[in-house]
């Protein structure tokens, strides 16, 4: 770790108070110079830091940009070893972390952007990620896995999801099936979940798990405008947002098919209840959503009567 990232480091763990540089130089046995030019060169890079005589340094409270050192400040020490690269710009932190998967990086390595040129989303959509303003983060995981319940990891990572944001903020987010997360009707969050299996086996070899999450973001597309929303939390940064994200999915990895994961999805589902429309086979069915099964799937019962179960697709909700 270079200085400048060592003086980040402690500055992100002490954004409470102030530093002096003579404090800083002391604990990196670094001088004060080497200390002055690592703490420039950070404001060039877009850190807002205080400098104030007689007190020193400070990151200030609207400093909100991510940064490895900012998320370990966060992570449980179980994970502080994990790689976690910050790119300022990509076209999709998921692409990126199938090209490192493939060549063999390890699990748990994360990748994240303050910008998507080429965001992706389910079948084949764009994740709209304008710059400096969401969580654009991808997860190389080696899990113990068969293909067929990799279901389980879209609906576990939902829960977590919401779990943190209740946590953080005390707001109440709801999952629509099976990967958006929604706040106020709203779409805040997408999970895109990518596997590459064994032929022979039908087991993982490793799942790249997506994640877009609008922090701030204020300004959507028109096409979005009506659908998308933002989580506007008050006082809590990106960094500790991924930070106690990653402390959550990890464990999952674990089991990602427990029993209790799929109550904790029930309980906090927008659909379960509600009118709902979707296509298949090229027809348009009305229907109402009656529950989840064990495997994931949506249990719906048609107009007429008839029950059918869905286990992929898109669902749009009559919301009145």
């Amino acid at each position: 770790m270079g200085l400048k990232q060592e003086i980040l480091k402690l500055l992100e763990e002490n954004r409470e108070q102030y530093l002096s540089g003579q404090e800083i130089a002391n604990r990196l046995s670094f001088s004060r110079t080497a200390v002055w030019k690592s703490i420039k060169a950070l404001k060039e890079d877009g850190y807002e830091i205080d400098a104030i005589s007689n007190k020193g340094y400070r990151l200030d409270t609207t400093c909100d940009l991510l940064s490895a050192e900012g998320i370990r400040c966060y992570l449980s020490s179980d994970y502080h070893n994990v790689p976690i690269e910050v790119h300022q710009q990509i076209d999709s932190t998921n692409t990126e972390a199938k090209k490192q998967a493939m060549n063999g990086a390890p699990h748990g390595t994360v990748i994240l952007a303050e910008e998507q040129t080429a965001g992706r989303g389910r079948l084949g959509r764009t994740f709209y990620s304008p710059k400096g303003t969401g969580i654009y983060m991808s997860m190389i995981l080696r899990p113990n896995l068969h293909l067929s319940q990799s279901i389980h990891v879209t609906t576990s990572v939902a829960v977590a999801i919401c779990q943190v944001i209740e946590r953080l903020t005390n707001q109440k987010p709801q999952i629509k099936w099976v990967n958006d997360i929604y706040l106020n009707q709203q779409k805040i969050c997408g999970i895109l979940t990518e596997a590459v299996t064994d032929f022979e086996s039908g087991n993982v070899e490793y799942l790249i798990l997506g994640i877009g999450l609008n922090v701030h973001t204020k300004h959507f597309p028109v096409e979005l405008q009506a659908i998308a929303g933002s989580l506007n939390p008050e006082v809590v940064t990106r960094n500790q947002i991924c930070a106690h994200l990653l402390n959550e999915i990890f464990p999952l990895c674990e089991d990602f098919s427990h029993p209790f994961l799929l109550d904790e999805y029930k309980s906090r589902s927008n659909v379960l209840g509600k009118w709902i429309t979707f296509m298949q086979n090229q027809q348009r069915y009305e229907a109402l959503a009656e529950d989840i099964d064990a495997q994931g799937g949506l249990k719906v019962r048609l107009k007429s009567g008839e029950q059918m179960t869905l286990n992929s697709g898109e669902i749009s909700i009559q919301w009145i």
